[in-house]
């Protein structure tokens, strides 16, 4: 008959093992911010590395796709000027009224009506043109006007979750198995402490024994997430690292919330006008504009000689300024994000798709690579603790 006390360590392998590879995980997503005073704290894996596996996936994908211009061209530009002149048409007339009203109120106000209707019909007639010139444009240089990565980083930092939640929709069938494992591990390598136990019951053999079964699970946690890179036999089985296993469908779902959360259009948009780069982007802008100001129905009037040099100068200041505020507008719209988002997740979910088993991988090891000791050190520690109790209640608490 089997003595209970000795079946007990098994079983309290088993828990060793479930708890601290559950630890583990808890870990690489916990907590968001970093806790802790100086530099003894914590901050989960995943947050505190996710610029940098974010990075990491884009330089892959694009470079397999070839540059921002070629997802660009994905996006059907003729779609964008589309979605430009239908938001902008029906404001224009405001648009005008506030850039006049803002520079020349006089002038604007003592100006017969049916003239500002036809300054109103001009501007209507000459916006198509204009766009599909200034979307064009923007298609050649995208590659220039958008630091993708200063993207990332940035809604990374203000949304230091978005990557937790990437990573759970995307593996979560995975992590449950990960810990489901780390019982069934710990349990075997409780079954070859039992009898060592029964043979050396000294103090520190229990205490040591849950730390090497809390490191080994850990440890077999992480690389059963990654390792091996190609299906192989083990016995009746067949062996590959859970990530890797389900790339296809990882990466379909890796690519839809990478769209839809961080590079949507409008993202792309803010980052063009907004960011470093930003006044390449309003030099393109102005560029453009300019012929629509210069060659409008109030030049033709002489409106020139009545504002001034000077009064015409803050006429394409106040422009330039419209049109960016215009531009958030149309591409602040909820409803042609959404309609895009699957373009850009198709882009992405199909390079993701072709990279190979290395290559996949190189998205998401490194980042746990740099921490993988501290988490098994950890769960080593949790197996001491629990082996140290254990020890206690078998020494003190006979069965």
């Amino acid at each position: 008959m089997i003595d209970a006390a000795l079946l007990s360590v098994p079983i309290m392998a088993a828990f060793v093992g479930w708890i601290t590879n559950w630890l583990a995980i808890q870990m690489s997503f916990y907590p968001v911010q970093f806790v802790g005073v100086g530099v003894i704290g914590w901050q989960g894996v995943i947050p505190r590395k996710a610029e940098k596996m974010a990075h990491i996936c884009i330089d892959r994908t694009l470079r397999q796709f070839g540059d921002l211009n070629a997802v660009y061209q994905k996006l059907e530009p003729q779609r964008i000027i589309e979605q430009v002149i239908s938001q902008v048409t029906p404001r224009l007339d405001e648009y005008i009224d506030e850039m006049m009203y803002e520079i020349q109120p006089v002038l604007w106000d003592n100006l017969p009506l049916f003239l500002r209707r036809q300054i109103y019909q001009w501007a209507r007639e000459q916006l198509p043109e204009r766009v599909e010139d200034l979307v064009d444009d923007f298609g050649d240089d995208l590659d220039e006007l958008v630091d993708l990565k200063a993207l990332l980083s940035r809604e990374l930092k203000q949304h230091p979750d978005l990557m937790n939640r990437i990573f759970k929709q995307a593996g979560s069938v995975e992590l449950r198995s990960v810990i489901n494992r780390g019982a069934v591990i710990g349990g075997i390598l409780g079954c070859f402490l039992a009898p060592a136990w029964s043979v050396y019951p000294t103090p520190w053999l229990l205490p040591v024994g849950g730390f090497v079964i809390g490191f080994i699970t850990n440890w077999l946690a992480i690389n059963l997430i990654f390792a091996p890179l190609k299906p192989r036999r083990f016995l009746f089985w067949k062996i590959q690292g859970l990530f890797l296993r389900r790339q296809p469908e990882i990466s379909d779902i890796w690519a839809k919330l990478v769209a839809e959360e961080l590079i949507t259009v409008e993202k792309v948009a803010d980052a063009m006008i907004n960011g470093s780069r930003g006044d390449r982007t309003r030099a393109i802008i102005q560029k453009h504009l300019r012929p629509l100001l210069d060659n409008s129905l109030l030049m033709k009037l002489g409106a020139q000689v009545t504002v001034g040099m000077s009064g015409y100068t803050e006429l394409k200041k106040a422009m330039n300024q419209q049109a960016l505020l215009a531009t958030h507008d149309v591409f602040s719209d909820p409803n042609f994000n959404k309609e895009r988002a699957p373009v850009v997740a198709g882009v992405l979910s199909g390079q993701m798709r072709a990279l190979q088993p290395a290559e996949f991988q190189d998205i998401l090891r490194p980042a746990f690579r740099e921490e993988e000791g501290q988490l098994m050190f950890v769960g080593g520690i949790f197996g001491a603790l629990a082996g140290a109790i254990q020890f206690f209640a078998l020494t003190y608490l006979p069965l």
